[in-house]
């Protein structure tokens, strides 16, 4: 569940590979166009309807973020909309690159990615946001005395080396009189947090919907330093569902059936938390099945939160965070906003 932030090689693949597609002709239509799915055969007997093949990539392992899309797949809501999906892992250079080259046309993503590269001239669109209010944050182990952005100092971060990490560390301790550079960031890559902190590391960055619900399956209480609690900028959407510009331009119809299906699974998930968490044991049995129900029971009341629908996106959400990166160094120029992002393919 852990975001991944796009660096300045990511940002050259991205474009590198959105070349290549947009130079293809056949592209976006190997993965998201051919009609080679069938769906069960009518009751009068008439020839079942063909199905489009369609692909989602997802940001990371499958986790109660993605619930929606596999109670789309699972609910035959896909199916009914002349769709036939694959939920599928990201491959080499990560869900962006996929999507905005158009290898899938659909996938995961955050906020900060798709900001970080629309300002690089890479033509992902977010079209839902999957949970509304950002629940991330820096945990620590209760016995690390983390309890304020100041206690920061003297304590070891263990982070993936994105400069965003250092800036949003810096951002909030200063609102607290703290000085970052008492603090010593190290890269942990792939390790896990609860490996991590029993050896050098004092604090990480987590989700806490899953991370967070993990920890108090294991009864090792965390205190807990959500972003958004120290600036409404830091409130941003994470994660959202992602498509390209060519997709958008060429075939709307697609975009607007695969997120009717889409929405109508989150919305069952809103709904029917239980339901939802083991439709998405059964779709990855490997799954831990008390953390997915944990998970899905706290997570399901915030996809939607305080927004009149799910997956719809504000304004000002993406005006403020792109700002605060521009401010922070982390972007190179601002970025146009009434291209990153579109409300307009939700039911």
């Amino acid at each position: 569940m852990k975001t991944k932030k796009i660096g300045l090689l990511l940002l050259a693949l991205l474009l590198m590979l959105v070349a290549a597609g947009c130079g293809s002709k056949n592209t976006q239509t190997t993965d998201a166009g051919k009609p080679s799915g069938e769906s069960s055969s009518a009751a009068d007997g008439t020839q079942p309807k063909k199905l489009k093949d369609v692909k989602v990539v997802l940001d990371w392992t499958p986790n109660t973020n993605h619930t929606g899309l596999y109670v789309a797949k699972d609910q035959g809501y896909y199916e009914e909309e002349g769709l036939n999906v694959e939920i599928v892992q990201p491959g080499s250079g990560g869900a962006d690159a996929m999507v905005a080259s158009g290898k899938v046309p659909f996938g995961v993503s955050v906020q900060e990615n798709v900001t970080q590269a629309r300002t690089q001239g890479v033509p992902l669109v977010s079209i839902a946001a999957v949970i509304q209010h950002n629940t991330s944050g820096f945990a620590a182990p209760v016995d690390r005395n983390i309890k304020k952005p100041k206690d920061f100092e003297g304590k070891t971060y263990g982070g993936w080396g994105s400069p965003v990490e250092q800036a949003v560390i810096s951002s909030i301790m200063d609102i607290d009189k703290g000085d970052v550079s008492k603090v010593k960031i190290v890269n942990m890559g792939e390790a896990d947090y609860f490996t991590a902190v029993k050896r050098d590391i004092d604090f990480a960055w987590i989700f806490y919907g899953w991370t967070g619900i993990e920890a108090e399956l294991r009864k090792q209480p965390l205190d807990m330093l959500y972003v958004k609690d120290f600036s409404d900028k830091l409130d941003y959407y994470t994660p959202v569902l992602v498509t390209n510009e060519k997709q958008i331009k060429e075939d709307p119809e697609l975009v607007k059936a695969f997120m009717r299906a889409t929405s109508k699974g989150y919305q069952y998930a809103i709904d029917h938390p239980e339901d939802a968490a083991n439709i998405l044991i059964k779709a990855v049995p490997e799954l831990d099945k008390d953390l997915v129900m944990a998970s899905q029971k706290w997570l399901s009341p915030k996809y939607k939160d305080d927004a009149a629908s799910w997956g719809e996106q504000k304004e000002q959400v993406w005006q403020g965070y792109s700002d605060w990166m521009y401010e922070h160094k982390l972007l190179e120029k601002p970025l146009e906003v009434s291209g990153a992002y579109t409300n307009d393919f939700l039911p």
